[in-house]
């Protein structure tokens, strides 16, 4: 069964407002009368008038985030997913505890981020396309064959005190530990461009044959 659009929602929700306010009018004898008058369903416009409120005005109350929170949270899955690393809705669910605790309210339910991420028109969740994972990358994800490697980098970076902005990745392929299987994450809802001029560039270098870089 299909659901209903927002503008269908809306319309109906206009017609309950005026079903209740001809009621309170005396302009009907009976619910069931109204509800035929405004064509809405009956059971709905007898439960408004006992105090429920509309679904509309109820979400709020069941979105314990702030809207401001919200915005914060989609914007940062945003920048992950720009970098190449979208996270899975779990970690969206714990970014969620994570603000949730700061101000001392009880975390999520568990069906939360499926929610959030069906409600937030930014984003999307869809399984991702990872490369078969094989002998030769298991091999080098081996921790103790890259462990020289990382504190080398480390040890160079805290050095000479290069800063985070001014390391690039000249790897062709890119490379993850870890992230091997396919899984469901979070992305971005609008697809993806070629890749265009941004505006900016990296300045012309030279980069000369050398054991050591520092002597060439």
């Amino acid at each position: 069964m299909p659901q209903p659009t927002q503008a269908q929602s809306s319309n109906q929700e206009g017609r309950i407002l005026l079903a209740i306010s001809a009621i309170k009018q005396h302009q009907f004898n009976s619910v069931r009368a109204a509800a035929m008058s405004y064509d809405i369903p009956r059971t709905t416009l007898r439960r408004r008038i006992q105090g429920m409120t509309s679904r509309r005005d109820s979400t709020p109350n069941l979105q314990k985030l702030t809207p401001y929170e919200e915005s914060a949270l989609v914007q940062y899955i945003l920048d992950l997913d720009l970098r190449g690393f979208p996270p899975r809705p779990q970690a969206v669910q714990e970014m969620a505890d994570l603000l949730l605790s700061e101000r001392g309210e009880s975390p999520v339910g568990k069906n939360w981020a499926t929610s959030f991420i069906t409600r937030r028109t930014e984003i999307k969740s869809k399984f991702s396309r990872n490369r078969k994972y094989d002998y030769k990358r298991a091999k080098c994800e081996d921790p103790k064959i890259i462990e020289g490697w990382f504190s080398l980098v480390r040890n160079t970076v805290a050095k000479y005190r290069i800063l985070e902005q001014d390391i690039y990745n000249f790897d062709e392929a890119g490379f993850a530990i870890g992230v091997i299987a396919t899984a469901k994450v979070v992305t971005s809802s609008e697809a993806k461009s070629r890749p265009k001029t941004i505006r900016w560039a990296l300045p012309l270098f030279i980069i000369f044959k050398a054991q050591n870089h520092l002597l060439a």
